[in-house]
């Protein structure tokens, strides 16, 4: 992958494969106690004036990951995020502490590239996010990347979440082969604008034109992060959730 040393964007979960690890096999964007050169939150940009469509992700009450609610019963993520189990989700609030609360009932992860959708165990009214259809992102878009992630570089990443929902702008540089994401999936590969993602951003969202284009999946919290690339993946999350 074009990230020489990412690390899955989870911040609190466990050191281990595809949840934080210390290799660049384990690339993702969310780690407790990386160190200070491989990881993902957001770092510097500022936070956002709205994510109805944001959602905080839990695993055994501890904050993770970020996500996002693509229909009443579905929420999208990246698979890295999932893999502890007992999942839970704070839904349609800039506060990670507010929104709307239910669980994920029902896990099921993309083969092959860094997506998980979890089904809920219940319907949730919300401002969905609206997802890409058809290649809408190119090298040279500035986009914008959303997440709850860590806010600083000298500490443990879990004792620096933010509370309300950032937001910075990043600026693409690759989409698709040879950008990959933190298992070898399509990705788009971006430079840091106003901001870089960190630990507690992986699953959240890359935005261009009011479309969701990515979803977290690493990051060296100083220059380059990667998303996975909806586009390519648009049938298997129709088969999956209908939508």
């Amino acid at each position: 992958m074009k990230l020489s040393r990412a690390l899955p964007a989870v911040a609190g979960a466990v050191l281990a494969a595809a949840a934080m690890g210390s290799t660049a096999a384990t690339a993702s964007a969310d780690t407790a106690s990386a160190p200070a050169d491989v990881t993902p939150t957001i770092i510097d940009g500022g936070n956002a004036d709205s994510g109805p469509w944001a959602a905080r992700l839990f695993s055994g009450g501890q904050e993770t990951c970020t996500s996002t609610i693509i229909s009443a019963k579905f929420i999208l993520t990246a698979q890295h995020c999932v893999e502890g189990g007992d999942l839970s989700f704070n839904i349609g609030s800039l506060d990670q502490t507010q929104g709307e609360k239910a669980n994920g009932v029902n896990i099921t992860e993309h083969a092959t590239a860094d997506l998980a959708l979890v089904e809920l165990d219940r319907e949730v009214s919300a401002t969905y996010s609206p997802l890409e259809d058809s290649a809408s992102v190119a090298p040279g878009d500035q986009v914008q990347v959303y997440g709850w992630g860590a806010t600083c570089t000298d500490k443990p990443e879990i004792e620096c979440q933010s509370q309300m929902l950032k937001v910075a702008n990043v600026d693409v540089t690759g989409v698709d082969a040879p950008c990959t994401d933190y298992r070898g999936g399509d990705a788009v590969c971006a430079s840091r604008g106003d901001g870089i993602t960190a630990g507690g951003d992986s699953g959240g969202p890359m935005f261009a034109g009011g479309k969701q284009v990515g979803v977290a999946s690493t990051s060296d919290r100083a220059t380059t992060t990667a998303y996975t690339h909806i586009a390519p993946y648009r049938a298997w999350i129709t088969e999956v959730a209908g939508v």
